[in-house]
């Protein structure tokens, strides 16, 4: 969290700086003009607090939920927790001081609540009386803890921890100096079992060896077993050997239950405890694009029941009650709430109008009373909680009040065709004292992923002042490009081995539907984003010439340089349908280097130093070929930045 912090109070002082002036004048945005309108400021922007983790107790009466803001002095964004009464709306804060305290968990009594906390150094589990007091340290381990989840009885705490660092990597250590070796040193997450009351709390540890690393799990309604999902090693592209594994507690045993290639993952216990339901790509090996699924399994198991096939988007599975199991999942630029007969695989939709968003919804133990994080569109997210027949959301925090004095920008949704003749939609943000009758200067911002997806929800500006770009008489677009999440398997899959071609045509469509309709100055157009959003920005600088400035943020210039540096190296051969030494050619035409000879465009490429994801020799790729081409280019690595 503190690096992230770190990047973006450096993108935003950058922007204070002449060469972002610079930057902004190229496309006739001037940094000395009067704003439109009172725009928040960058550290208006920066200081702005938001919600999120809403964490509903199981009688139904509170709402434990994170709040997230600057804390200047120490340099870094800083959780706490809070809660809200249901009933009255009442609210106060649980958790104070320097370090973030978050993930808040009640335990089944509702009398207590775990969080976690990095108050020690490391991240560890804390015991906290919901009315406040001192919270009670629950773990001490050397390299903390992971996900965390109570007993059905209270009891105790079940967590996920590497351990301690092995003797044998110790004695490597202190022989040979510190060394990695790839695709071979991994550490993994095992489950630990520690009392939540008395004296003694050293934990026992319930998983060992290198057969898997564990990842999401839970607690049988009985507290004898724990189902989770266990992956052989930690790289990104081994999802498709993941799998499920129940461990009985009373031996320690441990039992797979799927053996069909994942990734298979999240697994939920039905009400009676004889089944689980998880979320799988059922065999796809297309899993970064395809379309998951809820689906079902003995707990003792058996055969595998895929309940999900006519449901075209990614289920979120969450939990399983009495009435079904539920699940969110995106519909377009909207999120909503489902519930799912296991019987009949007939699917409800539970929240809404169609135009809402709730993320992370969490229930009362009979399934009544839900909370989430929610809004309507112009809206900021606020936590919510309703009844779960007849969704009524009532607000039970105020986001939106700190932003009463300024006069913000409008989100409306556009819609466009392609090249290929695709329907793309995207996000217009219009200045507050928008005048039809003139012509804007467009800023494109692109979101990463590419199954990221951007919606007209308000949100606090952290990386790219949207606001004052706005305020400064300036349209700004946010293309959901083709591959984005919510609109449904077959269009995130419209970019395989036309990555950046096609991405490129739904982005300059939208530019060419915005000048058409009389909006946009085509003179004055220029283009951001991040990961994706910058490697679609590079492909930007290298293949035409209708922009006028461009900021590459993290993005990929060459995909073979990117294929043999990064971290996830099954991404690319998914999109991309082959290795650069089966087809040099599809690496070469989707890779904006290819186009570097045509570049006209002036640009800033800007990377966290320590990003594994998308790694600088991509960056330092295109710095190079834009200089010896005599571009106007600018790099920036920001020391200690990563993606995590």
């Amino acid at each position: 969290m503190q690096t992230c912090f770190w990047i973006e109070l450096s993108i935003q002082s950058f922007m204070r700086t002449h060469l972002f002036a610079t930057f902004l004048a190229a496309f006739g945005i001037g940094m000395a003009a009067e704003p439109s309108s009172a725009p928040p400021s960058i550290d208006t922007s920066l200081s702005a607090y938001s919600v999120s983790g809403a964490q509903i107790s199981p009688d139904g009466k509170r709402v434990a939920y994170v709040v997230q803001q600057a804390n200047w002095d120490e340099n870094d964004f800083v959780t706490q927790i809070w809660i809200a009464s249901v009933a009255t709306g009442e609210r106060y804060q649980l958790t104070a001081g320097k370090k973030s305290s978050s993930a808040p968990v009640w335990a089944p009594d509702s009398k207590r609540l775990a969080f976690a906390s990095e108050r020690d150094g490391k991240r560890q589990i804390y015991v906290i009386q919901p009315a406040g007091g001192e919270a009670a340290q629950l773990t001490f381990e050397d390299r903390g803890v992971g996900s965390f989840a109570w007993s059905p009885d209270g009891a105790s705490m079940a967590f996920t921890s590497t351990g301690a660092e092995s003797k044998v990597f110790k004695d490597r250590k202190e022989r040979y100096g510190d060394l990695e070796v790839v695709g071979g040193d991994y550490t993994l997450s095992h489950l630990w079992r520690v009392p939540v009351e008395g004296k003694k709390l050293k934990p026992e540890q319930l998983t060992k060896g290198e057969q898997f690393t564990v990842g999401a799990f839970s607690w049988s309604p009985d507290g004898k077993r724990i189902a989770f999902d266990g992956s052989p090693n930690t790289d990104l592209g081994s999802g498709d050997q993941q799998r499920l594994y129940v461990l009985d507690l009373a031996d320690l045993k441990v039992r797979k239950l799927v053996e069909t290639p994942g990734p298979h993952n999240n697994p939920k216990w039905s009400p009676d405890g004889r089944q689980l339901a998880f979320v799988t790509a059922d065999s796809s090996p297309d899993f970064f694009y395809s379309n998951t699924f809820v689906a079902v399994v003995p707990a003792d198991g058996g055969t595998v029941r895929v309940l999900t096939k006519q449901f075209d988007e990614n289920p979120q599975l969450i939990d399983w009650g009495a009435d079904g199991i539920y699940f969110g999942a995106l519909q377009r630029t909207n999120s909503h709430l489902f519930r799912l007969d296991p019987a009949s695989g007939k699917v409800s939709r539970l929240t809404g109008p169609e135009a809402f968003h709730i993320a992370g919804a969490t229930f009362s133990s009979d399934h009544s009373v839900m909370a989430g994080t929610g809004g309507a569109p112009n809206a900021f997210a606020e936590i919510v909680a309703s009844p779960v027949s007849g969704f009524v959301p009532k607000k039970l925090t105020d986001v939106a009040g700190q932003w009463k004095d300024f006069k913000l920008a409008t989100k409306e949704l556009v819609r466009w065709k392609s090249g290929d003749g695709s329907e793309i939609e995207g996000v217009l943000i219009k200045p507050a004292d928008y005048d039809p009758a003139r012509k804007y200067p467009l800023l494109v911002v692109i979101h990463g992923g590419p199954t990221g997806v951007d919606t007209p929800m308000l949100a606090a500006d952290r990386i790219y002042p949207v606001e004052r770009f706005a305020a400064r008489r300036a349209l700004v677009l946010k293309p959901n490009y083709r591959g984005s999440a919510g609109y449904g398997a077959k269009f995130r899959a419209l970019n395989v081995r036309n990555l950046g071609v096609g991405d490129y045509a739904d982005v300059i469509s939208g530019v060419d539907y915005l000048i058409g309709r009389g909006m946009v100055d085509k003179d004055k157009v220029g283009s951001m984003g991040w990961s994706e959003g910058g490697y679609i920005s590079a492909f930007i600088t290298c293949f035409s010439d209708r922009f006028k400035a461009v900021s590459v943020g993290a993005g990929i210039s060459d995909w073979m340089t990117y294929y043999v540096n990064t971290d996830i190296h099954a991404f690319t051969r998914q999109y991309l349908k082959a290795t650069p030494w089966e087809d040099p050619e599809i690496y070469r035409k989707t890779s904006p280097i290819t186009y570097v000879n045509q570049a006209r465009t002036p640009t800033l490429i800007q990377q966290g130093d320590q990003d594994k994801r998308v790694p600088p020799p991509n960056s330092y790729e295109l710095y190079q070929a834009l200089k010896d081409r005599n571009i106007p280019v600018k790099l920036m690595f920001y020391k200690g930045f990563g993606m995590r």
